[in-house]
């Protein structure tokens, strides 16, 4: 078996990443067989040179290899290019004609962009890896065929048979076994080794002399994201290499090229538009409404604690600023002052019992809330569910509270 470096030398492959070598040993262990392949990654890693590798190492090499871009070929026509036409099957078919599949027995094909396989063509195409038998369009004959196929895509193909756009039986036959390319981005130190090998080729191409990048240029190379991997990269070198006068490329001259350079960082955009902004603030309001009515009703509770606990002979006054202390802190001044007024005076207005110096709450009267704001803490509950569509953990987490207090809100109101 040649070896890793030699199959590099020989297909034109540059890089020393280890993900890229793992991916061209299993390339080479897989060769000598006839099990299917399906080579996975982003566009332009150069997914093509694997079918190649594949091919030319296996006994299949001296028959036919034939690459099928399966994007580029139209859905009505497909049928017919891969699997052969009868005369007069369908409309424009004047001659009997041969499919790739015909044509390249005892060979491999490569089936470039599998993904975008129409529905039907999928079905023809499982009974060819299952068994090795095809249908011309318009024959009822059934044909053999001794065929090798690797297939490649970019899509996601978990995702595509989960909307039910690719048949799971046939990916799980075309991926017998897997070669995964790894992106550009994440062969750093392989992409100004891949600049210069393109700039070399086209310094020969056009007869001139080759561009050469300064350390600046070359750091900047490197960080790029490469959305477009090696096929983007290869067209940025042919451009510099066609256009710039001085053959000695700057970071300020390479930028010039890279104009999305500084669009690298990740956002989240959502694309779900609001109600409007006046049901934006209602909601935030509510929410500031409901922590208000909790805190007045801690600081009731916390008050009426302080005052059975405080000596009978503490005046008002003195009490007041125990519970300030409890609530505030000692050193929170400015809002401890405040508070002490607020209570203060109220204080001025509270009837004492025999001894003035003991405030008294056992006559006081509950303050409850306000039916408009019972209405509106209904009405939110209400919507919060509504959206989440009956989801109580879902609607306490947009409400702002606990899903225990949800829950008792919801028992409260009968919803």
């Amino acid at each position: 078996m040649e070896s890793l470096q030699t199959i590099k030398q020989r297909f034109g492959i540059i890089g020393n990443n280890n993900q890229l070598n793992v991916a061209l040993q299993k390339a080479m262990r897989v060769a000598p067989t006839d099990i299917s392949v399906l080579v996975r990654g982003e566009s332009g890693v150069g997914k093509e040179a694997i079918p190649k590798i594949i091919h030319n190492l296996s006994h299949r090499k001296h028959a036919k290899y034939i690459a099928v871009n399966c994007g580029a070929i139209p859905e009505g026509t497909i049928d017919s290019e891969l699997f052969g036409h009868e005369k007069g099957s369908f409309t424009g078919a004047s001659q009997t004609r041969s499919g790739y599949f015909e044509v390249a027995d005892g060979g491999t094909i490569f089936l470039d962009e599998v993904g975008e396989l129409p529905l039907t063509t999928q079905v023809r195409l499982l009974r060819v890896l299952e068994n090795g038998e095809f249908l011309k369009v318009g024959s009822s004959k059934v044909q053999k065929t001794d065929v090798r196929i690797v297939a490649a895509t970019n899509l996601n193909m978990e995702e595509a048979i989960k909307k039910g756009k690719f048949r799971e039986d046939l990916y799980y036959r075309l991926s017998t076994v897997e070669i995964w390319l790894p992106p550009l981005r994440d062969r750093a130190d392989d992409i100004h080794l891949l600049f210069r090998k393109f700039a070399s080729d086209f310094a020969q191409k056009y007869k001139m002399p080759t561009v050469r990048l300064d350390d600046e240029a070359i750091e900047t190379l490197e960080s790029y994201e490469w959305k477009g991997n090696i096929r983007q990269l290869r067209n940025l070198t042919e451009q510099i290499s066609v256009i710039e006068q001085n053959r000695n490329i700057t970071r300020d001259i390479l930028m010039t090229y890279l104009p999305d350079y500084h669009q690298n960082l990740p956002a989240i955009i959502s694309e779900k538009k609001p109600e409007s902004d006046f049901a934006n603030e209602r909601e935030i309001l509510y929410k500031v409404l409901f922590d208000m009515r909790n805190d007045i009703t801690d600081l009731k509770n916390l008050t009426q604690k302080l005052i059975k606990e405080g000596s009978e002979n503490q005046p008002p006054q003195e009490t007041t600023q125990l519970l300030i202390d409890k609530i505030y802190g000692k050193d929170s001044k400015d809002v401890k002052n405040n508070a002490l007024e607020i209570i203060t005076d109220a204080e001025d207005d509270t009837t004492y019992e025999e001894n003035p110096k003991i405030v008294s709450y056992d006559d006081a009267e509950t303050v409850e809330e306000t039916l408009s704001l019972q209405e509106k803490e209904l009405e939110m509950i209400k919507q919060a569910l509504e959206r989440n569509k009956g989801k109580r953990k879902l609607a306490a987490k947009e409400l702002g509270i606990s899903e225990r207090t949800l829950y008792r809100k919801i028992n409260q109101y009968n919803l």
